[in-house]
């Protein structure tokens, strides 16, 4: 099993830990492609129900509607992204390094926040840009 890095003060990761932030990211993963698939659903149905004759209101609402549903299926889709390139990088051994700086992420925000490519401070950083 690959050792990943920890910041100073940190215990070492153990396999038990690894193993249940993995577990963790496949639950996701399974459960946002079930998220995904109904929303496509929901959006390719409301696509064939457009009906002949809706004044404006129905019109605007259903329009709301399907942009609604393609938001919430783009932000799933970016959730599985990060989250398929977390269990990536755990394969590949990367898993725990800041992507940025290349230090050391730090257990305890991995634990909080397993999709984490980027330490506190250069996720702070990032934000002020």
């Amino acid at each position: 099993m690959a050792s990943f890095p920890v910041r100073e003060g940190e215990d070492r990761w153990t396999g038990t830990e690894l193993d249940e932030v993995r577990a963790g990211l496949e639950r996701e993963i399974s459960a946002l492609r079930t998220e995904i698939a109904a929303s496509a659903s929901q959006i390719a149905e409301g696509d064939s129900n457009e009906g002949a004759g809706d004044d404006q209101a129905d019109a605007g609402a259903k329009t709301y509607e399907r942009e609604h549903h393609l938001a919430l299926s783009y932000n799933s889709q970016d959730l599985l992204a990060q989250n398929e390139r977390a269990v990536q990088r755990m394969d590949g051994g990367t898993y725990g390094i800041c992507e940025s700086c290349g230090r050391p992420v730090g257990k305890a925000r991995l634990q909080a926040f397993p999709r984490a490519t980027l330490c506190v401070t250069c996720k702070q950083r990032e934000e002020r840009r």
